[in-house]
């Protein structure tokens, strides 16, 4: 599966963050993968694609950053998978 995950800095502030991805790495427990990040123009947020078999498989990487960030997580798919699922009358 597929994980939109927003970091929320604490205070918006990048640089605790910055600083233990520099001496600690991003703190990936196994089967979790790392897709790509993006931060905001403000440097409050970061926007992250994460790929786990479940949400739960996330909960340890968490853990690792709960003290700097508070975290938004939303399963996500491709667009492409997303429209080459059966799409029902009611889902449009």
């Amino acid at each position: 599966m597929l994980f939109m995950v927003i970091e929320h800095f604490k205070q918006g502030n990048p640089r605790p963050i910055a600083e233990r991805f520099k001496s600690k790495g991003r703190m990936l427990p196994e089967g979790v993968r790392y897709h790509a990040s993006w931060v905001d123009s403000t440097g409050a947020r970061c926007f992250q694609i994460m790929e786990a078999r479940h949400l739960q498989l996330l909960d340890a990487w968490i853990a690792c950053w709960d003290d700097l960030v508070d975290f938004e997580v939303i399963p996500v798919m491709t667009s492409a998978d997303f429209w080459a699922r059966p799409q029902s009358e009611g889902s449009q």
